[in-house]
């Protein structure tokens, strides 16, 4: 009996054969999406002070520091080979050098997430408002449609998990193969049911779906979490931006012993078995790229969080949002609770003094 599944031969990473439009790229416009209506929502809840153009520039500012930070942390550090350091101008560039196109595969989450926040803190300097009150709603908001990047790499047959016996593992169709000489690639196939004909076969072992763990824990799981429990207790601003990065990193700190190290980079840190190959889980103590980023990412977000618990407190009372107290009164508002562009941001047209202004100017 065959103790494994096969991965679904329907399941093509194209979405139309012969077309350069892949589910890839699709599932990225969904998880935007996602994250637009549940920012948009939690912003009507709110009666947030911005407006619609305003809610949607931050966003596009958003979408293209998550681009441009996830691409290039996917290519600078996960890209053994240093190709794109030696040929940079291919980083952004969809094609390869034979002129086919290929897209961007190779983007990397904690990169985005950098870009995400570098992008944000400077459209938010430029528009003077207090980033933590943006953050806090996307935080609530994105995880959700992060499932659906994770989905997109799992259609893609990429990113695939360790070698396991576990009846749900999944024989991957580019996935690396092993030679039958290796007595625990022999082990492995007798447990599953894998006929040997000889020593000399190259073998595909079943692994384990590890795109789907991350789209459970770091996207359904955590999102339900933030958007029921934590989401209507804001105590202090910056509670849901730490809670999301600590509960990430969590998540994809655990799923990194269930997902094959990065080809080319392994194990950053052996302290277990460095001899241990990086398609097997030997030990606890073997880590990879993404566990020590994710490390880094648990770190500095329970640091954010003892400072802004004691300097960002939101006392009974107190405004939700910091520049709605700033500026007064919250303007008009439209039937979604978020205010028009009428509202205090523009002043009011001052005939006389614009006729004595032209007359200087002359």
């Amino acid at each position: 009996m065959v103790a494994m599944l096969e991965f679904p031969k329907w399941l093509s990473p194209e979405i139309i054969p012969g077309l350069p439009f892949r589910w890839y790229g699709l599932m990225y416009l969904i998880a935007f999406s996602v994250a637009w209506l549940l920012f948009r929502r939690e912003s009507k809840r709110l009666r947030a002070p911005w407006t619609e153009d305003e809610a949607a520039n931050f966003f596009i500012w958003s979408i293209v520091g998550i681009l441009l930070g996830g691409r290039l942390a996917g290519t600078l550090i996960y890209e053994p080979s240093n190709y794109y350091w030696i040929k940079p101008w291919f980083i952004f560039w969809p094609f390869d050098e034979s002129g086919a196109f290929v897209g961007f595969q190779g983007m990397s989450y904690h990169g985005g997430f950098v870009g995400l926040i570098v992008a944000t803190l400077i459209w938010c300097k430029v528009n003077r408002w207090n980033w933590l009150d943006w953050a806090d709603l996307i935080a609530v908001s994105a995880p959700l449609g992060y499932t659906f990047g994770r989905l997109g790499n799992f259609i893609n047959g990429e990113l695939w998990g360790k070698v396991s016996t576990a009846p749900w593992a999944m024989l991957f169709p580019n996935a690396e193969r092993f030679s039958a000489k290796e007595p625990w690639v022999q082990e492995v196939a007798r447990a599953v049911g894998i006929r040997l004909v000889s020593m000399n076969d190259m073998v595909n072992l079943p692994r384990h779906p590890s795109q789907l763990y991350e789209a459970l824990l770091e996207g359904i799981v955590l999102w339900l979490v933030l958007w029921f429990f934590v989401r209507k207790r804001r105590t202090y601003r910056g509670k849901s931006v730490a809670i999301y990065a600590i509960g990430y990193g969590v998540a994809r700190f655990i799923v990194e012993y269930f997902r094959e190290p990065d080809s080319g980079l392994g194990y950053i840190l052996a302290l277990g078995d460095p001899q241990a190959p990086t398609a097997r889980f030997v030990s606890l103590f073997n880590f990879s790229m993404g566990q020590i980023l994710s490390f880094l990412m648990i770190v500095g977000a329970v640091i954010f969080m003892l400072y802004a618990r004691k300097h960002f407190r939101i006392a009974p009372g107190e405004p939700m949002f910091v520049d709605a107290a700033k500026r007064g009164e919250s303007g008009a508002r439209g039937t979604d609770g978020i205010r028009e562009n009428s509202g205090p941001r523009t002043s009011k047209f001052n005939a006389p003094s614009a006729r004595k202004l032209r007359k200087k100017i002359k």
